[in-house]
């Protein structure tokens, strides 16, 4: 398969030299997954059937009446007749227990996600930064999860932490109740494409689930050039161009993908002014030095636990929060992650000390890419990925061939620099207030060696994203 985002050295060099003449705030952030989903049979590899050109963006199914059928044509494909199932009953249908979808089970999601994806990339080179949207991860896979079936879905709920039910409920609120305002955004768009062939019939309740919980755009297509451009050119318009391209080709045998995009773009709440940034050497864990620049100031949201101190920088209102982790002298980055557990980190960034901490944050901008297949394994979702054992047949079926994820594709982009707007928003306020009130002893958080950070909302306590800086070339 050829699909995999792999770019050489000149286009890497291109697309950041790009980003950069962006206009940006004090963060932008871009991320996209996408599923890919294949059909195969036995060794064979050839598509039947010939595909008309174009790419045809579909209304979306409506959601029928509870316990009725879909009105119009029942199937997207081939005249094929649906199975009658009402998105009701397609999201009630469930392998697991019926676990809940909150806050603390999208945390646990995310750690165990940003460890595993550290700990594979470590292996490879650990030196390299990481950056994951745990976020983008689950709304992708969740959709996915719509047309899964006996233990293929059983095993999806199981790495997710809830069951579909629950995680459609709760992403949809989660999405359509987002805090924006002036000076920050964060943005969820989801879409699904599918390929259009006589002989792969799409459950149209699929669609019409994905179209209700997550506002998908549905988009029926030939799966060749001019589909590879479109895929390209809506994710880059879902993460404000952040992310330029998602697919490099499409495999002759994919016949869906499911993407999701994320942009995230804010303001300090108080703006770093020129004297506040100046150079200074940051430290690699192998002892390499480098030179970049750091932003310093004073917050007063301090961060501590066993094995590392941090803080809380936030955006403008207050709705979302920079948290930074800096390792004690003598622990890793890779043995911190290791250590964090999801309810003592939830309770850590939802309740930081209000204590006067001098800070320094490197300027940085970096971009991530990874193929996720084998850490979903080593989660224990197999058999999505194995055609012989996965049974995506709520999605829907190819004549003659089973249906089963390729790829999980991945891909990020970070820019941190000293720009913003200063708000008058109460937090900031009151913490000042307090911390005249009561002083504290200062603490001192310089980010001048490798760290952990997020980007956390700060009303559903989640992380959005999970990285980790470890070179600032």
């Amino acid at each position: 398969m050829k699909n995999v985002n792999t770019k050489n050295d000149n286009m890497k060099k291109d697309d950041m030299n790009r980003k950069s003449k962006m206009k940006r705030n004090s963060l932008c952030m871009g991320v996209c997954a996408a599923i890919t989903l294949s059909a195969l049979c036995g060794c064979s590899g050839q598509q039947g059937g010939t595909e008309p050109a174009g790419v045809k963006k579909l209304s979306g199914a409506p959601a029928p009446e509870q316990g009725g059928s879909l009105p119009g044509e029942a199937s997207t494909q081939g005249g094929a007749q649906a199975d009658g199932a009402s998105v009701r009953d397609v999201t009630a249908h469930s392998q697991g227990s019926g676990t809940p979808a909150d806050a603390s089970t999208v945390t646990e999601f995310s750690l165990r996600l940003f460890q595993e994806s550290l700990s594979q990339e470590q292996k490879k080179d650990a030196g390299k930064n990481v950056l994951v949207s745990p976020a983008s991860v689950l709304f992708a896979l969740s959709m996915t999860s719509n047309g899964a079936d006996q233990n293929t879905l059983a095993q999806m709920e199981e790495v997710l932490g809830a069951s579909v039910p629950e995680l459609n409920a709760y992403l949809h609120e989660y999405r359509t109740s987002l805090p924006m305002g002036d000076g920050y955004k964060l943005s969820i768009a989801n879409s699904v494409w599918f390929k259009d062939n006589p002989d792969f019939t799409v459950n149209q309740d699929f669609l019409a689930a994905n179209e209700a919980w997550y506002d998908a755009d549905t988009y029926q297509a030939a799966f060749d050039a001019s589909t590879l451009k479109a895929i390209n050119r809506w994710v880059s318009d879902s993460t404000d161009e952040m992310i330029p391209e998602i697919l490099d080709s499409i495999s002759a045998d994919a016949v869906m993908y499911l993407i999701n995009g994320i942009a995230f773009d804010a303001e300090w709440s108080t703006v770093y002014r020129e004297y506040q940034v100046r150079e200074a050497d940051f430290t690699q864990e192998d002892g390499t030095v480098c030179r970049t620049e750091l932003m310093y100031a004073n917050e007063n949201a301090y961060l501590r636990d066993a094995n590392a101190q941090g803080f809380l920088k936030y955006y403008k209102d207050g709705k979302y929060a920079f948290a930074a982790l800096l390792p004690n002298e003598g622990v890793t980055v890779s043995e911190y992650v290791k250590s964090l557990d999801a309810a003592s980190l939830r309770e850590m960034l939802s309740n930081p000390a209000n204590i006067p901490v001098k800070t320094a944050i490197p300027k940085f901008e970096a971009e991530y890419n990874i193929e996720m297949s084998d850490i979903f394994k080593s989660l224990g979702m197999t058999d999505a990925f194995d055609a012989n054992a996965a049974d995506f047949s709520r999605l829907g079926e190819f004549s003659g061939k089973s249906i089963f994820i390729n790829h999980i594709l991945h891909k990020t982009y970070i820019a941190v620099d000293e720009q913003g707007t200063k708000a008058g928003a109460a937090t900031a306020v009151e913490v000042d207030a307090a911390g005249a009130l009561m002083p504290q002893e200062e603490k001192e958080v310089y980010l001048d060696r490798p760290f952990v950070y997020l980007i956390i909302d700060c009303e559903e306590n989640i992380p959005v994203f999970m990285g980790t800086l470890m070179n600032v070339k």
